[in-house]
């Protein structure tokens, strides 16, 4: 399937291969269908491939039958942060296709505007990213199998307290989940007796580092908490930081998990060197179920690029639906869909997870990684990990 063909045209993938609930699919039962929504095109294309991969992945180890019901996978292409187009498409999905799942999703807004034709559908939406706090709260329907940037911020303040790191410069996107992320970081490291240098928030489209990467010099932090690159601003942000001498003065970069994910990893080089990024994956961690993963994606995906949390959300939640999916025996009801995935837990490739029974988002353990090169590529290594963390802003 070529790249093209993914963005400009409705693509329905079915791998024909042994089913995971046992028994082949009736010739009375209807398909399965997962209207999968994602950013094909603009800087997220990358990572979305490999979450097309991670799905194929799934279906590749347990079949494409579920409780007598073939799986057919839709895929759109929203075209990045835009949330009209988002919504059109699953508007066509539900009404056009019927399709009994939505899934996917990158970019918050997208997110939401989803969530409006879900919960007025009754349609369960299992969300991939969209970091932003609270987005389940609009749609009884929505459960979030990705993670909050609170969520992943908070303990990287306390790592960083309990490493000596006492003065940090934030530096954020300026829309809702880089709000969150620096809300996050700033509450937990003021609160723990560190000091804030300073704070800049940057357009969310086409920002200029240098003058911002100029005033973290002029601050004299320690470190700078970083999320800049929701919108592929991670190489132009490195690049001004090391042009301004601050890695050389030896000041940390604490990042969110979008700095550093594994396929932008390679276009760095060695600006990726002992950047410390809070996340609740790496497709470094050690686990056999990690490790069958890994195998897998880069089969799919032939070999391009290992997987990320996208990817691994994306696998877990097709998990989840195949699990709701047999427990109801194929005969699908939204509302009891929703009660079993409230309070679901398993172990997946990223460790334990569970999906808050009222919140319906994510439980997880946030690990703290350092981005290091290992037989010649740069990898994050887990340093530290954090236990059953929740969203502290969602209470």
């Amino acid at each position: 399937m070529s790249r093209r063909s993914i963005t400009l045209a409705l693509v329905v993938s079915v791998i024909a291969v042994t089913s995971v609930a046992g028994g082949r699919a009736g010739a009375d039962q209807p398909p399965l269908k997962i209207g999968f929504i994602t950013s094909y095109s603009g800087s997220t294309a990358a990572a979305s491939r490999v979450a097309d991969a991670a799905i194929n992945a799934w279906i590749a180890q347990h079949g494409d039958t579920v409780a007598g019901r073939k799986v057919v996978v839709i895929r759109r292409d929203d075209t990045g942060p835009q949330p009209e187009v988002a919504r059109r498409q699953a508007q066509e999905l539900v009404v056009g296709d019927k399709v009994d799942f939505l899934a996917g999703i990158i970019f918050s807004p997208n997110a939401v505007a989803v969530g409006q034709v879900s919960a007025q559908s009754k349609t369960p939406f299992l969300v991939m990213n969209a970091t932003q706090s609270k987005i389940t709260h609009g749609d009884p329907y929505m459960a979030r199998f990705s993670l909050t940037l609170p969520q992943l911020s908070a303990p990287l303040a306390r790592w960083a307290l309990q490493n000596g790191l006492k003065s940090v410069f934030a530096i954020y996107l300026d829309y809702a989940p880089g709000i969150d992320a620096a809300t996050g970081f700033e509450q937990a490291f003021t609160a723990g007796g560190g000091t804030l240098a300073g704070e800049v928030k940057v357009p969310l489209q086409n920002p200029d580092f240098s003058g911002y990467v100029q005033r973290i010099k002029d601050a004299k932090p320690q470190a700078v908490f970083a999320f800049v690159n929701a919108n592929g601003g991670g190489q132009p942000f490195l690049k001004a930081f090391y042009d301004a001498g601050l890695a050389q003065a030896g000041v940390k970069i604490l990042a969110t998990p979008d700095l550093v994910l594994e396929s932008f990893l390679p276009t760095y080089g060695d600006m990726a060197d002992g950047i410390i990024s809070t996340g609740n994956y790496s497709a470094n961690h050690a686990s056999k179920l990690n490790d069958a993963f890994v195998k897998e994606v880069l089969k799919q995906d032939k070999g391009e690029a290992p997987p990320d949390y996208n990817s691994v959300a994306i696998y877990d939640i097709m998990h989840a639906i195949y699990n709701v999916t047999a427990a109801q025996k194929g005969s699908l009801d939204p509302d009891r869909t929703m009660q079993l995935l409230g309070g679901m837990s398993f172990e997946s490739p990223r460790g334990p997870l569970e999906i808050g029974k009222d919140s319906r988002d994510i439980v997880q353990t946030v690990y703290i990684r350092r981005t290091e090169k290992r037989n010649g590529q740069y990898v994050n290594v887990e340093i530290a990990s954090y236990p059953h963390a929740t969203d502290p802003l969602d209470r």
